[in-house]
């Protein structure tokens, strides 16, 4: 007999070998119809496994969250044998789950069409309905690469010998289609149900190696019901007329090429959006105690090797041979230069904490296929900072940190936002005990702030512990942008010393920061987050004075230097073009404020006020205009300051 304990804590005996189906039926005929898993000891698995042992057991059921990767991973094996059925002499390759969805890779001479797609899901549909059950068997390695190479499932057998000695070799057959996998899977295809969409094609090299052939990628999503992949695709669509790609294009604030891969060509207005993000930034720096440096773009090897990056992230790492024959890094961070800069000149106890920060402008390099405009790139600019403290120091300085961090995504219409806690990762330097006093630390400012984390367990940098701030944007997408992390490790590495109370010297701590990350990516995500329509302190062109009629030419062109003069950004636009085609032309680029200046407006002196997104026009004497506007267009930071409540000011 084996005893297995339940979820609620009860304890029940039955006979070894008995299997999760058969113990869901013993409890109840309604459990049984809707269990699709279980979890073993946490772990999920197949619920025709026998039970050998005592364990805690969960009945999984359709409806549980747990549920959602099984019918994704379904959904990829159904996917694949219509692919198959539809496409004989298709090779298949793998289909794992990832975030909302799943895809397959395919070796096929002929390339899939988008209109194929329909077609494939036609037969996913046939086979759920069909609802042939999953079943596993055990087979030898030589048993599997004979069969797989009888079939002409050359990437079946090279997978065969990449699986390690002494692991299970597992087959999982639905009728008469079966593939290699690890599982587990629900009972049968039927369970798969109908909220499923593919979604589009792409190409992949095998095993993500340019060396290697080229496949045919199709993705797709999966969700337990139709209310959930209804919302979904709803999702994709708003996220589609969000990308910050295409709105880049419209609002012309940048580009990017081929002779600059995950390089971005920043134009007039585009880089006046990143100025106002260094601006803004600069001054909450500078009220919070930092100081601006600068450190070189390109140092030598040696300096890479003591700090450990050449070890962790040289393959990440662009470098440059010269005639002298030393090799440079174009730096991949700021934190090595930084401590440079700590070490020049003696620092006492007294001088700590000092906290230096800088928008560095980094290089990484990330494959092509990662590329993705400017929320993955290979160079980008960093708002990043770093304080050397005492130990004493690190509770309250991550504290600071944290609360400057949640006031800064506020003011950039980021309310909802998730803090991770990550611990040490497998590949990192430093002594154990060193990571025990590190995470200890980070952990007890955490509960200081009164902040609530998710574990995010091995996902610490490799010299210290981390917490990652993950903002939810207008339609509910997470991005991860800020990091805090305490590193023991590199003042050490680098021979970073103060002189402590007592009269030697003593390691400082060293606390990593970046509050947007990356300065394009957060740009990005702001594009996205906003759809464009930028609050008016951050659009890069506020106004646009345009007129009706010729006459109205020159009071347009006064009115529009009157705003510059008070601060704000104003173009004129004086074509000899109907007012309803500019207001329109200027409403797809995003500019929040129209000014439409015509015969009556120059007698009056006035200007007829329209906004973007409001049909709504309001007029408005020229004086009591630009007032208003200078007034919207304060930074929240500064208002703050200023005591200028912005609500009642729009």
């Amino acid at each position: 007999m084996i005893t297995i304990t339940f979820p609620d804590g009860a304890s029940r005996q039955y006979d070894a070998g008995i299997t999760g189906a058969e113990l869901a039926a013993s409890i109840s005929k309604s459990l049984a119809k809707k269990s699709v898993a279980m979890k073993v000891d946490g772990a999920l698995s197949d619920l025709s496994d026998p039970l050998a042992a005592d364990c805690a057991l969960e009945i999984v059921t359709r409806d549980d969250a747990a549920a959602l990767e099984l019918i994704r991973h379904d959904a990829a094996h159904v996917m694949a044998e219509a692919v198959q059925s539809l496409f004989p002499g298709t090779q298949v390759t793998i289909g794992p789950v990832i975030e909302n969805g799943f895809y397959y890779d395919f070796a096929r001479e002929e390339p899939f069409t988008p209109e194929d797609l329909p077609n494939i899901e036609k037969k996913m549909r046939e086979i759920i309905q069909r609802n042939s059950p999953f079943t596993k068997e055990i087979w030898s390695r030589d048993k599997a690469k004979q069969v797989f190479a009888v079939m002409g499932e050359d990437f079946k057998v090279e997978l065969v010998d990449a699986i390690a000695e002494g692991e299970d070799l597992r087959v999982y057959a639905q009728g008469d289609w079966f593939d290699l996998c690890r599982g587990p899977h629900m009972p049968s295809t039927g369970k798969v149900g109908t909220a499923f969409k593919l979604l589009k094609l792409a190409g992949a090299y095998w095993r993500g190696d340019s060396n290697n052939p080229m496949l045919q990628r199709i993705y797709g999503t999966a969700w337990a019901g139709e209310g959930d992949l209804k919302a979904y695709l709803t999702q994709l669509e708003e996220a589609e007329k969000r990308d910050h790609r295409r709105l880049g294009r419209e609002m012309n604030l940048f580009h990017f090429q081929e002779e600059a891969p995950g390089s971005v060509f920043w134009h007039p207005k585009g880089w006046t959006l990143f100025q106002t993000l260094i601006s803004y930034m600069r001054r909450r720096q500078d009220d919070a105690g930092y100081r601006e440096v600068n450190s070189p773009d390109m140092m030598d090897r040696s300096l890479w090797e003591r700090s450990g990056h050449w070890e962790k992230f040289g393959e990440n790492m662009f470098t440059s041979d010269t005639p002298d024959e030393r090799t440079f890094a174009l730096k991949p961070m700021n934190c090595p230069g930084h401590v440079q800069i700590f070490k020049h000149g003696l620092k006492s106890y007294r001088d700590l904490p000092v906290k230096y920060a800088e928008f560095g402008k980094v290089h990484r390099y990330e494959p092509s296929g990662a590329l993705h405009g400017m929320l993955r790139v290979r160079s980008f600019t960093q708002d990043d900072a770093h304080i050397f403290c005492t130990t004493e120091q690190i509770n309250e300085e991550c504290v600071k940190v944290h609360e400057l961090m949640m006031s800064i995504y506020s003011d950039f219409g980021f309310e909802d936002v998730i803090v991770k806690f990550a611990d040490r990762p497998e590949i990192r330097v430093g002594a154990d005990d060193v990571w025990d006093k590190a995470e200890a630390a980070l952990q007890h400012a955490v509960e200081s702030a009164g902040q609530d984390c998710v574990f995010n367990p091995g996902e610490g940098a490799f010299y210290g512990p981390k917490l990652e701030y993950t903002l939810r944007d207008a339609i509910g997408r997470e991005w991860q942008c800020g990091t805090l992390q305490v590193d023991l490790n590199l003042p050490e590495r680098l021979g970073a010393f103060y002189i402590a109370a007592d009269g030697d010297k003593h390691v400082p701590v060293m606390l990593h920061r970046a509050m947007f990350g990356s300065l394009e990516r957060f740009a990005g995500i702001l594009v996205e987050h906003h759809a464009g329509h930028f609050p008016l302190w951050l659009a890069p062109l506020q106004i646009v004075v345009a007129t009706i009629v010729s006459d109205a030419d020159d009071y347009a062109l006064e009115v529009m230097e009157a705003c510059n003069a008070a601060g704000l950004r104003a173009e004129a636009d004086l074509r000899n073009e109907k007012i309803n085609y500019k207001v329109r032309e200027h409403s797809l680029t995003k500019v929040p404020v129209i000014l439409v200046a015509g015969k009556r407006e120059v007698d009056e002196r006035s200007v007829n006020v329209r906004r973007l997104g409001s049909k709504d026009q309001r007029s408005m004497s020229l004086d009591e205009a630009i007032a208003s506007l200078v007034a919207e267009a304060v930074a929240p930071d500064a208002a703050r300051a200023m005591g200028v409540d912005l609500q009642a000011a729009e």
